[in-house]
C-alpha cells in the first residue's frame, strides 16, 4: 500500500468497543419506557450510525424500519442523558490500539479521527481512554451537516490537513466507512472485529482487512 500523507481513524468498532456502555444505556432507556431490555448481542448489531439511529432501532427491536415518532421524541432525551453519564464507564480500547497509534505517531503520520458519534460523547470518550492527544483533528457526527457514509467528513479533514484525497487513508470497521472512503477517493483499511451489523466487512471490498491495529506497521512499511 502506498505510504499515505494522512490517516483518519473511526472510533466505535475501530478504536473503542463502546457497546457495553451503549447497551447499558439502551436497556436503561427501555426500562424507563416500561419495555423489556434488548441485551448486548442485539445492540452490537445496531450500532454504528449514531445514537439517533440506535434509539430508533431499539424502539422497534430491529435494524430497519421506523418507530412511532412520538415514542422516539420521548426516548431520545432519556438515552442522551444516560449516555452523557455513561460514555466511558464500560467502554475499552481494542487490543493493539495503543500499539498501533504509537507506531503511527512515531512514523510521523498526521492523524485525525472521523466518527458519527456526536462531539459531546466523542471528546470525553477519547480523553477518558487516553488517546485524544494522538489526533490533531476530530470530526464528530455533528461537526458538519452530514455524517458518513457521505464523503464530506473525510474531505473536510483532508482539506484541513492540506492533503489530497488520493494521498489519504481511512481506517474503519463498517460499510459506512468503506462507502465514505470510496466516495472521497481515500484508501480504506477495515478492522475485522468491528460493528458492521453482523456482516463480514470483507464483502464491502476494502483495500485490506486486519485483525489488530498493530498490523498497520507491516501494511504501511516502506
Amino acid at each position: 500500500m502506498l505510504k499515505p500523507k494522512m490517516i483518519l481513524i473511526d472510533v466505535d468498532g475501530t478504536l473503542v468497543d463502546s457497546v457495553p456502555d451503549l447497551t447499558y444505556c439502551v436497556d436503561a432507556m427501555m426500562e424507563r419506557l416500561g419495555r423489556p431490555p434488548h441485551g448486548e448481542a442485539a445492540v452490537r448489531n445496531w450500532v454504528g450510525n449514531g445514537v439517533e439511529r440506535l434509539v430508533r432501532r431499539a424502539l422497534i427491536g430491529r435494524l430497519e424500519g421506523e418507530p412511532d415518532e412520538a415514542d422516539y421524541e420521548r426516548a431520545l432525551p432519556i438515552f442522551i442523558a444516560l449516555y452523557a453519564e455513561n460514555t466511558s464507564k464500560r467502554s475499552v480500547l481494542y487490543p493493539g490500539v495503543r500499539e498501533g497509534l504509537a507506531f503511527l505517531e512515531s512514523a510521523g503520520y498526521p492523524l485525525g479521527c472521523v466518527t458519527n458519534k456526536a462531539a459531546q460523547f466523542t471528546e470525553p470518550l477519547l480523553r477518558d481512554l487516553g488517546v485524544r492527544e494522538h489526533f490533531a483533528l476530530v470530526v464528530s457526527g455533528d461537526t458538519l451537516p452530514v455524517k458518513k457514509p457521505d464523503p464530506m467528513p473525510l474531505l473536510y479533514a483532508a482539506e484541513r490537513f492540506g492533503v489530497a484525497p488520493s494521498d489519504a487513508l481511512m481506517v474503519g470497521d463498517s460499510v459506512s466507512d468503506v462507502k465514505a472512503a470510496r466516495a472521497a477517493g481515500f484508501k480504506i483499511i477495515c478492522m475485522s472485529y468491528g460493528y458492521n451489523h453482523g456482516q463480514d466487512i470483507r464483502t464491502a471490498n476494502p483495500d485490506a482487512v486486519i485483525d489488530s491495529m498493530e498490523e498497520l506497521a507491516g501494511l504501511l512499511a516502506g
